[in-house]
């Protein structure tokens, strides 16, 4: 019997193949390499075909417990999660994350489903997805998204992102305005532009400034504001409803 390929385990054998963490399997190609986790396994396959070259399928899952041990396997850059899935405690693809909580920091999380519902987006996202799209968007598309999130940004359709910033509370308005003191006109601007999940490229064209302003001004936002990640400031964003 022929085994797998390297980097394509069989759905159902999240053991197989297991590359060194962190990278690759040796000799493997290079690129963007993500985790497919669905229990369709006819969309898996579609997904698959869709991508673009430079995004590797490291791995398939279509359990809670297959995605949890494909993903601490495999160590992707990015993880295609389905938000409802079999198995686990019933939590679906927010067990998951609770399960790779120790990855969050390297390996991104973009949910993927059918489901617009506002619970099921806010879920995900409070549990450390860095986006969420709906299955109706093209191969080109998810493709493009995967890039972003990989990059570090955030990724919503406008829609869904409302849902998000619904369902945080505001902060008091002297403490968000006391913090929001500290920026510049200019960088509240990129703040909030980034923190709705553009990326350095579309900041740059919308305020007609030079990519490397716009990174001297995210630095200067993320200093100011004591925060690490561009997540950390969607999520300081959403909370404070500045968007």
């Amino acid at each position: 019997m022929t085994s797998p390929a390297p980097g394509h385990p069989e759905p159902g054998h999240p053991e197989t193949g297991h590359p060194p963490a962190g990278g690759p399997s040796a000799g493997g190609p290079s690129g963007i390499r993500v985790v497919i986790v669905d229990d369709h396994a006819i969309f898996r396959s579609g997904l698959k075909a869709d991508l673009d070259p430079d995004i590797v399928v490291a791995g398939e899952a279509g359990t809670v417990e297959e995605a949890i041990a494909v993903i601490a396997a495999r160590r992707p850059d990015v993880v295609l999660l389905d938000v409802h899935l079999p198995g686990g405690r019933g939590g679906g693809g927010r067990e998951v994350l609770a399960g790779s909580t120790p990855l969050l920091g390297t390996t991104r999380f973009l949910a993927l489903s059918v489901s617009d519902a506002a619970e099921d987006v806010v879920s995900v996202i409070r549990a450390g997805a860095r986006g969420y799209v709906t299955k109706t968007i093209s191969g080109a598309e998810i493709s493009g998204a995967v890039r972003r999130v990989a990059g570090g940004d955030a990724v919503f359709s406008p829609r869904l992102a409302g849902f998000v910033l619904d369902a945080f509370g505001t902060a008091p308005a002297d403490i968000a305005d006391d913090q929001l003191d500290k920026l510049s006109a200019r960088e509240l601007e990129v703040m909030r532009l980034i923190a709705r999940g553009y990326s350095y490229k579309e900041v740059a064209k919308e305020l007609f400034i030079s990519i490397k302003t716009v990174e001297t001004h995210v630095s200067a936002v993320l200093r100011k504001l004591q925060l690490s990640s561009r997540h950390e400031l969607t999520r300081w964003a959403a909370e404070r409803r500045l968007l």
